[in-house]
């Protein structure tokens, strides 16, 4: 049973189209606006154990204080996508118009 579950969620993974980055945990956005308080992810236990790494793509919607009002997933390892939304939920921005931020953060065990 165990290793059917283990062959779910690596098949799943593969769906969501791994990447091997070439550091432990590494982020880039698609805007000008200025990050001014990141929050590092926890590396997910089970991902650990598993020595599952991968890429993960999210939108996260900010609102013009730069508090994070809603993240978005756009792929990645459903293990890995939940430790990178509650990371990025914390992060602050500058203050400015509401925008859409897209970020990757990219994991390797």
């Amino acid at each position: 049973m165990r290793q059917h579950v283990l062959i779910l969620i690596l098949a799943l993974s593969y769906c969501f189209g791994i990447a091997i980055p070439t550091q432990s945990q590494q982020s880039s956005t698609d805007s000008n606006r200025k990050v001014i308080r990141k929050v590092e992810p926890q590396y997910p236990l089970p991902a650990k154990r598993m020595n599952l790494g991968g890429t993960v793509k999210v939108v996260a919607v900010v609102a013009p204080d730069g508090t994070v009002k809603k993240v978005e997933p756009v792929g990645g390892s459903p293990l890995l996508v939940q430790a990178a939304e509650t990371a990025i939920s914390q992060w602050k921005y500058v203050p400015g118009t509401e925008s859409k931020e897209t970020i990757e953060l990219h994991f390797t065990p």
